[in-house]
């Protein structure tokens, strides 16, 4: 079997100590992506600039990883208020335009830590 390497992201960490996403071989799945800003690594008070940061670390992370977006097979979703998906939809329509060719996606309402709105995580296919 291949090894397994992590994948870390400039300005995003996580408490623990863990990588960003680990891959073997094609295979990449993420730890939890959040709405932290990439820059100051503060986390916005609003769900939709949360959702801007979610979706910045999904690309920042598909790149560092040597692929795409086009890459992700499935996002799994945790909101605060699961029924408020307006900044999620906007986002993710404008990751995947094409309808034909989306990832598949699935959000669950969740009680999230120190003001975070929305948490993600992902798992892609990448070429060899």
């Amino acid at each position: 079997m291949p090894p397994r390497e992590s994948i870390e992201l400039p300005g995003f960490g996580h408490a623990n100590p863990i990588p960003a996403a680990s891959r073997i071989s094609p295979f990449l799945f993420s730890g939890v992506l959040t709405g932290r800003d990439p820059s100051t690594r503060e986390l916005p008070e609003t769900l939709d600039e949360q959702c801007v940061n979610v979706f910045h670390h999904v690309r920042a992370l598909m790149s560092a990883a040597g692929g795409s977006p086009d890459d992700i097979v499935k996002l799994t979703f945790w909101l605060a208020d699961y029924r408020d998906r307006a900044a999620l939809n906007r986002e993710w329509l404008a990751l995947f335009p094409d309808a034909a060719s989306r990832p598949a996606r699935q959000a669950m309402a969740a009680q999230l830590d120190g003001g975070s709105l929305i948490q993600c995580d992902l798992v892609a296919v990448l070429d060899s």
